[in-house]
Parts: structure tokens; C-alpha cells; sequence
């Protein structure tokens, strides 16, 4: 509408951002330092980098189709079909989103005990903090969204501070000793690191949603994607410098609260209240989009017929309640389990990047195929550079996925997303053969999606 107040490129970045400034982004951060020291800025470089590639993936697919806000299951649908459709939705957001928010709240937790309430479990206050999102969500109260930009810049300012007091060695604390990684010391064992540093840069693609919204979207989605990344570089690097100045690469290499070390050892207990704040404002930025967007995407696919119907239910408010309940409900049983404990942190994040890293793949895959069947389209010169970002995309996320732990923790994540990828392929399958009766991997016309006309059930017939 005319008298709405449209979106400039700041708050494109901070929507860029603000998902991804996560604790468990600073926990993986230091977890990265302390197994390849100040070496983690390479892996960090690269990953920025095919991260860029898949910002101009994603660019291109909102240029040939502008009217989508659904971002990768409707491109995915247009490129290789429902099934692969439903799974890469599902993986990356559902599952992706679950994992990462029991982080956060597992984090927020031991984070708010270690400052306030040394007595109390961790996981109690970790519980509450989950009530509280629950029932903002069902009551549809969008806390964030007021003060999305402040808080997402306040969030960075803070992380630059800490970073550049660390980087140059201005804290009040003592520097350590010059330290050798270790645990990756050659370059290809550095490089094997990436899948710990893709961690720190995912999901900047949460701008297209909100592209109606902006002034100038043909200009903002890349230019906002590109931008978040590189600040988000260069925040990082200035603090995972800091932390291998001021935390031994040993205790940064295990810990599950690496930041909250780091914050202690440069600026005592004002930096332990410093690093507080940025893990609780970190915590309500990504538990506020898992809560509220999450279940709109779930709302919106059984909308769609890809998932039942009772997923499309709203209670008097307006909320999509099934997929918040749904959500609530694993974080508790992960929460009360103790899952992301010292080790889980990074079996979790780890696992949850893979389920990234494929549906990148998949929207790298969209992108090429799209180029071949609909090669009149206009394109900006400058997304498609021959294909060249997209084939070095898919072999860095492949290379990413292959490289994502250790030997024994990589069969247990392989493991474990075999097992969840199998029971989507198997419900895919199941739902859209028996109960749409559609044919699994038609694709469908970028016309007729970008129009929004007709639901899934009948584009896909």
C-alpha cells in the first residue's frame, strides 16, 4: 500500500544479520579459533565468500521471479520439483531452525545462570525463556520487529568493541603467549575447519522475504546480502583475533562458552556483563524469528498442500499455533536432555549446516537449470558470470559437507541426518504421490509461481 512506510538498505542488512548474529555463532567462532588459531580467518575468508555465491543464486532466482516471498521451496519447486521441494523447505527451516534455537536457548541459559544465578540449572532458566517466546508467539506479540535495527546494530557495535580491544590488545587483561594450533596446523586441516566457519555466515537470504517491503529491491536484495556478509566478516575476524590474544587456543578448542571466557580474560567482569548482553540480545533476535517465521513457513506450506492442513490453523490472534507448539515441544525434549552440552553445541550446529549446505546446493542446481530452460529471460549481466559462482558453490558446499568433523563425530552427523533426510524423502514421496497425487518431480512454470494465483495442489498437476 502507497501510505506504507517502505524499508531502506539499512534495515535490509540488519534483517541480513540478525539472524545470523547468534550465540551459538560466537560459540563456534571460538571453537574454530581454538582448533586452527588465527589461521580460522582463512576458512572464514573462503566461506564468506561462497557465500556470496549463493547471495547471487538468490538474486537471480528474486529477479526472474520478484513476486515471490516464499524464497527456496517455491524457486526449488520451479527448478527440480515438489519432493525436492518439500524436503529442502523442511530441512532448512524446520529442522535447521529447531536445532539452532535449542542452541540458543541452551546458551542463553548458561550464560544468564553463570552471571546471575550460579544455583540454579541452567536448563530451568532456559525452559522459562522458552515459555516466554511460546506464549509471545501465540499471542503474536512481535517484540523484535520494533526494535529489529537497534538492537541488530547495537548487537554489532558491541561485537566491533570487543573485537577491536582484543585485536590490538587493549583489554585490561594479560595477553596470552604466541600459540601454535593445536589441532589443524597445515593448510588443508585449516581449510576442513570451513564447515565450523560456514556456521558464521548462513541465512542472509531472510531478506527475501520482506523484498516487497524495500524501497529498492532490485538494487537492496544483493547489495543487503553482500554488505551483511562482509560486515559480518570483518566484526568476526577482529574478535576471533581477539580471542586467540587472550584465550588459550586449548580451552577455546572445547569450551561451550568461549565467548563468555573470552569477555572475562580482556575486560574482567565488565566484559563478562558486555558479552551477557550481546548472548541475551542474540538469543531474543533468533528465538523471536524461529517462533514467529518458522511457523508461518510451516503455515504457509500446508497452505500450499505441501504438509497437512492442521498446520494452517490460527487460534483468535492470528497465530499459526500447531508449528509454534510443534517447535516448543522439541526444544523442550532437546533442552531437558541436555543435548547441546560441551560437545552437542558443535554436533548440532555441525548438523544443522549440513541441511544448509544441501538446499544451498539445491538453489545453485535451481539457478543453472532455470538458465537452461528460460534462456530469453533478462538477467543482469552480473549474477551470472558463466556459471562460475554456481559451480564453485556447489563444490565448496559439497567439499563443506564432506569435511564436517572429525572422523567418529562425522559418521554420528552423517547418522543423524541420514535418518531425518531418509523420513523426508519417504513423507515427500508419500504425500505428494498418494494424497496429491501429483507427479513428484515436475517442475513447475516461474510464471505461474510468480503470479500466486493457483495453490501447490493444482501448479503441480
Amino acid at each position: 500500500m502507497s501510505g506504507e512506510k517502505k524499508l531502506g538498505l539499512p534495515s535490509a542488512i540488519s534483517v541480513c544479520v540478525g539472524l545470523i548474529v547468534a550465540t551459538s555463532c560466537l560459540v563456534s567462532l571460538g571453537n574454530g579459533v581454538g582448533l586452527c588459531g588465527k589461521a580460522f580467518v582463512i576458512p572464514m575468508f573462503v566461506v564468506m565468500i561462497l557465500n556470496i555465491f549463493i547471495a547471487i543464486s538468490f538474486a537471480e532466482l528474486h529477479s526472474l521471479m520478484p513476486n515471490v516471498t516464499g524464497g527456496t521451496s517455491q524457486y526449488i519447486l520451479a527448478g527440480m520439483g515438489p519432493v525436492i521441494s518439500i524436503i529442502s523447505n523442511i530441512g532448512a527451516y524446520f529442522i535447521v531452525m529447531t536445532l539452532s534455537s535449542t542452541v540458543e536457548l541452551t546458551m542463553c541459559g548458561m550464560v544468564i545462570s553463570e552471571l546471575f544465578f550460579p544455583q540454579t540449572d541452567p536448563r530451568i532458566i532456559s525452559i522459562i525463556i522458552m515459555v516466554i517466546f511460546f506464549v509471545i508467539s501465540l499471542l503474536r506479540i512481535d517484540i523484535f520487529a520494533k526494535i529489529q535495527n537497534f538492537a541488530v546494530y547495537l548487537l554489532l557495535a558491541f561485537m566491533l568493541f570487543l573485537g577491536i580491544v582484543g585485536a590490538f590488545g587493549l583489554g585490561t587483561g594479560t595477553e596470552v603467549a604466541v600459540q601454535t594450533a593445536p589441532t589443524y596446523s597445515s593448510f588443508s586441516e585449516v581449510m576442513s575447519a570451513s564447515a565450523i566457519a560456514f556456521w558464521l555466515f548462513i541465512g542472509v537470504e531472510y531478506v527475501i522475504p520482506i523484498s516487497k517491503d524495500l524501497k529498492n529491491p532490485k538494487r537492496d536484495i544483493l547489495l543487503s546480502m553482500v554488505l551483511g556478509l562482509v560486515i559480518l566478516f570483518i566484526v568476526q575476524a577482529l574478535m576471533g583475533t581477539g580471542m586467540a590474544n587472550y584465550v588459550s587456543l586449548d580451552i577455546l578448542k572445547d569450551s561451550n562458552t568461549p565467548h563468555m571466557i573470552y569477555a572475562s580474560n580482556l575486560l574482567g567482569k565488565p566484559g563478562q556483563y558486555i558479552m551477557g548482553l550481546i548472548t541475551i540480545l542474540a538469543a531474543v533476535s533468533a528465538l523471536n524469528v524461529v517462533y514467529t517465521s518458522v511457523s508461518k513457513i510451516l503455515a504457509g506450506m500446508a497452505e500450499d498442500g505441501m504438509l497437512p492442513r492442521v498446520f494452517a490453523r490460527t487460534n483468535r490472534f492470528g497465530a499459526s499455533y500447531v508449528g509454534v507448539i510443534l517447535i516448543a515441544a522439541f526444544n523442550l525434549i532437546l533442552v531437558s536432555l541436555n543435548v547441546a552440552n560441551t560437545q552437542g553445541v558443535t554436533f548440532l550446529v555441525l548438523s544443522a549446516s549440513v541441511f544448509w549446505l544441501i538446499a544451498y546446493c539445491m538453489v545453485h542446481i535451481t539457478v543453472i537449470k532455470l538458465r537452461i530452460k528460460y534462456p530469453d529471460r533478462p538477467r543482469k549481466k552480473y549474477l551470472t558470470l558463466l556459471g562460475i559462482p554456481q559451480i564453485i558453490g556447489i563444490i565448496g558446499n559439497i567439499y563443506m559437507i564432506w569435511n564436517i568433523s572429525d572422523s567418529e563425530s562425522r559418521i554420528k552427523i552423517y547418522i543423524l541426518c541420514g535418518i531425518l533426510l531418509a523420513i523426508m524423502l519417504i513423507y515427500a514421496l508419500i504425500w505428494v504421490c498418494l494424497v496429491m497425487k501429483a507427479k513428484p518431480f515436475k517442475t513447475v512454470d516461474i510464471d505461474t509461481i510468480n503470479n500466486g494465483d493457483l495453490s501447490f495442489r493444482d501448479i503441480i498437476k
